[in-house]
């Protein structure tokens, strides 16, 4: 039989591992509190017509990357690839849009089919946030700082950079998109393959093409800003002047662009130059077109969403967790006691390693091991006494203590 393995693209997050994702969930979920955004969890996957609806048939992610299947009953079905599409449903499927202003933050595992490398999987985990119902550049000015908060804490703000672009408004869009594919075209034949094929259906998409004769192409473009309207030019300055405002450092990226009709307005993204290729760590915009195409009221949004993964690489390792306390029963009556008093212990908030068996030898290995502080040691003499050995394993230093002060004096170690 051959050996098991976890399938190509995923990964066993190990207890030694685990903190470092624990450190980014718990990080949205304290400065998501803080700005007053509620936690939301949708279901991991949804009809399919859902992400269709959302990404674009023509899209990589819809044609290339989704996990879609059929269930027993001839539904069709997808793995999320993304977080914002399964939130929107859940708002108009659940009657919450006359609640707007709506804010909300999410973590869980998303899926996508695509080459497995260093912070990208194929099965991984995202962070994000959405604020429903802000038509206002207030809106767009908190969730960038709510995520450079979030990097903040996470101690990697400051190896990252805030790039920032404007895709205006549709008035806008439609003019540049007229300029930009009358551009291209004279140019058709320096473009990638896969920049023709977006030239008609998703030309924005040609301005963000990693080729380097697409570059070169690009470079002497049209620019977007010669086409916005006075409301684009406005929202997009009334944006920096907030950034600037609250002290956010940011670049502009004339070539920071989403290609689907919903997005409008900023575009944003913090990147870094620590993790090679994949350098961008927390991406979003404005997308005011997304719920009505969906089917629910038009209503405006702005969010953002992080690869766990990749912040779990950047961010330093969170503080070790407090080491525990080691029983070493000697004998069957201590093995019974030790029962009692692990769980006196835990109640009282102290961490306590209880190891299943074993001589003095093995029992005291196995402390060194587990990293505990401190051995509580006692056998049948000692419970004579109602005492036990209390002996700190960094500089072993050991003192006898009575079973009755045992659990105030751990737990006042903290």
């Amino acid at each position: 039989m051959a050996k098991l393995q976890p399938v190509r693209g995923t990964h066993d997050i190990l207890p030694d591992e685990m903190p470092r994702y624990r450190n980014v969930f718990d990080a949205v979920a304290h400065v998501g509190a803080t700005y007053g955004y509620g936690e939301i969890a949708t279901p991991i996957f949804e009809f399919t017509e859902v992400f269709k609806r959302t990404l674009g048939d023509t899209s990589d992610v819809v044609t290339k990357e989704m996990y879609t299947f059929a269930d027993r009953g001839g539904e069709g079905l997808t793995l999320r690839p993304e977080g914002t599409a399964g939130v929107a449903r859940a708002v108009i499927s659940g009657g919450l849009l006359q609640q707007v202003p709506l804010k909300y933050f999410y973590r869980g595992p998303m899926f996508r089919y695509e080459r497995p490398q260093k912070g990208r999987m194929r099965q991984f985990h995202q962070i994000g946030v959405e604020l429903l119902g802000v038509p206002e550049p207030s809106g767009d000015i908190e969730v960038i700082a709510l995520g450079a908060d979030i990097l903040d804490r996470l101690g990697v703000l400051g190896d990252t950079m805030l790039e920032i672009n404007t895709i205006g408004d549709m008035e806008s869009r439609n003019a540049y998109r007229m300029a930009l594919v009358a551009y291209l075209e004279g140019h058709i034949d320096r473009l990638s393959d896969d920049s023709r094929e977006r030239l008609h259906r998703n030309p924005l998409r040609v301005l963000d093409s990693k080729d380097a004769g697409d570059r070169e192409v690009v470079a002497n473009a049209p620019r977007f800003d010669d086409y916005l309207t006075p409301h684009a030019a406005d929202f997009f300055a009334t944006v920096l002047a907030g950034l600037d405002r609250l002290g956010i450092p940011y670049r502009r990226n004339v070539y920071l662009v989403r290609g689907l009709d919903y997005y409008c307005h900023t575009t944003f993204e913090f990147v870094t130059d620590r993790l090679g290729a994949q350098g961008t760590v927390l991406a979003g915009g404005r997308y005011d077109g997304l719920i009505g195409q969906m089917g629910g009221a038009e209503t405006p949004g702005v969010g953002w969403a992080a690869g766990v993964e990749r912040l779990s690489l950047l961010a330093e390792p969170p503080a070790a967790a407090i080491r525990p306390v080691a029983l070493v029963p000697l004998g069957p009556a201590a093995e019974a006691e030790a029962m009692v008093l692990a769980r006196r212990l835990r109640k009282a908030g102290v961490v306590v390693d209880l190891g299943y068996g074993g001589n003095l030898k093995k029992r005291m290995k196995r402390a060194d091991r587990v990293g505990a502080a401190q051995a509580v040691i006692f056998g049948d003499d000692e419970l004579a006494r109602g005492a036990a050995q209390l002996k700190s394993l960094d500089d072993g230093a050991q003192t006898e203590v009575a079973l009755a002060d045992l659990v105030d004096r751990l737990a006042a170690r903290g």
